[in-house]
């Protein structure tokens, strides 16, 4: 197998006033649900912080400032999707210039009928890596329990 491309993905991790972590339930190929951190693709031409203002932007109608780097991906991660690509995943802290009222639930994902994609706050008690679906995402989800515990 040979490598053609890499897929770089930005994140953004938001944990509000009340100490509750955003997360997204999406659904992915194949119709997979996962709890993941809101963001996306880097698109060509942008950087990563206005990637993640634009993927706020348009899929959570939220305006964001980052406040900061968490994590970048440290080692080598195929990307799943496709087996061409080595996957680049950057985890950026962020803040609603706006407050953001999505509900909260620390139990299982919420996935409301027709809807791909889902935002809840999940209490710090309740956050952990386990908590999240996909394997660099549990990865900065250690990383944000470590450094803010």
């Amino acid at each position: 197998m040979v490598l053609m491309a890499f897929n770089i993905r930005v994140y953004g991790v938001l944990v509000n006033d009340n100490k509750q972590v955003l997360v997204s339930d999406e659904r992915i190929l194949n119709n997979d649900e996962v709890t993941k951190f809101p963001g996306g693709g880097l698109e060509l031409g942008e950087g990563p912080v206005d990637c993640l203002v634009r993927e706020c932007r348009e899929e959570m109608n939220a305006e964001v400032k980052v406040t900061g780097h968490l994590y970048t991906t440290d080692f080598f991660q195929q990307s799943a999707f496709n087996e061409q690509h080595q996957l680049i995943s950057i985890y950026y802290l962020l803040a609603p210039v706006t407050p953001l009222m999505y509900p909260v639930s620390n139990g299982a994902p919420v996935f409301p009928d027709h809807v791909s994609e889902n935002f809840r706050f999940i209490d710090w008690d309740y956050f952990s890596p386990g908590t999240m679906t996909l394997p660099v995402d549990k990865i900065a989800a250690q990383v944000l329990k470590e450094k803010y515990g």
